[in-house]
């Protein structure tokens, strides 16, 4: 890999054509070819399917290319990141196998959008455990298409499929177009999904919603998609209660969490969809504490 070879960027919708070096580069992620880590431990904070009884072995990549203003891990996926450590793909490939030796279910990549060419490749050989690939749903099919065969699950958000609080929220007017095409991409490669006799999930598409404060026609739009799109035991779908205001946003209805009544409409109203395979949160799940230290764990020399 050089910086030739991926000298203009189109790995996401942004499709910014920015120049990225080895570390850091131009265009919205701001980051270089190289993956930049600011984590990697074993993490129980996911679906049961995902952690089992060991965890699942996280991965965070810093930088992000959708920069939403509500987003809870603000402190790496902006542009100048508190933490970090660039890693060849081959170093990434280490991590991996360390969390693989720790007792992970699978290694979970968060936030990998960026860093595609850099991932396919310390995935060359399998690593003996699931691959999640677990992003923001804002992907560029184009890229998905170099991780088939390397990544058995796939995590996507589908946060809109409302244009416009994706262009309030996330400047991506677009997104609910590139996420759906995106989703019906993983399903495609990974198809149906497959839990193990304990329950983990060893391959499919899991899409999460997290359900936003003020925001219920457009959680409702969300359902009815999948609804519309999977026949049950096709895709899990989880319904997150755990929005949780971080920062000032600039958006009142975002400075604060769910009531009881919204989430309970939002799960009335999934509950009459038809998807019957997935997960839900308590309204308890919406506090600062389920973020992870980003202190270089797994990733400091």
């Amino acid at each position: 890999m050089n910086n030739e070879e991926y000298a203009v960027c189109r790995l996401c919708p942004r499709d910014c054509g920015a120049r990225r070096g080895e570390r850091r580069g131009e265009g919205v992620c701001r980051m270089g070819v190289w993956p930049m880590v600011a984590r990697a431990a074993l993490h129980f904070g996911e679906e049961p399917c995902l952690v089992g009884t060991q965890g699942s072995g996280a991965v965070f990549f810093c930088g992000c290319p959708l920069h939403c203003v509500f987003c809870q891990n603000g402190q790496i996926s902006g542009a100048a990141p508190s933490a970090g450590r660039v890693l060849s793909p081959a170093q990434l490939r280490e991590v991996f196998l360390h969390l693989r030796a720790q007792g992970a279910q699978n290694i979970n990549l968060v936030t990998p959008t960026h860093f595609v060419p850099a991932i396919a490749r310390a995935l060359e050989e399998p690593v003996g455990i699931p691959v999640a690939y677990n992003c923001g749903g804002y992907e560029r099919v184009e890229a998905l298409r170099m991780l088939e065969g390397k990544v058995q699950i796939y995590l996507p958000d589908f946060k809109y499929a409302l244009s416009a609080p994706a262009a309030a929220y996330s400047h991506a007017a677009d997104y609910p177009a590139a996420a759906k095409q995106a989703i019906l991409e993983m399903f495609r490669q990974v198809g149906p999904y497959e839990l193990d006799a304990a329950g983990r999930l060893q391959k499919g598409v899991l899409i999460r919603h997290l359900v936003l404060p003020g925001n219920l026609d457009n959680t409702k739009r969300v359902i009815d998609w999948v609804a519309e799109q999977f026949a049950p035991g096709e895709v899990l779908f989880s319904l997150m209660s755990q929005y949780t205001p971080c920062r000032e946003t600039g958006f009142m209805e975002l400075q604060r969490t769910l009531t009881p009544e919204e989430y309970d409409e939002a799960s009335e109203y999934l509950f009459a969809s038809g998807i019957e395979d997935g997960f839900m949160q308590d309204l308890s799940s919406a506090t600062a504490e389920a973020i992870p230290a980003f202190d270089g764990t797994g990733v400091e020399p």
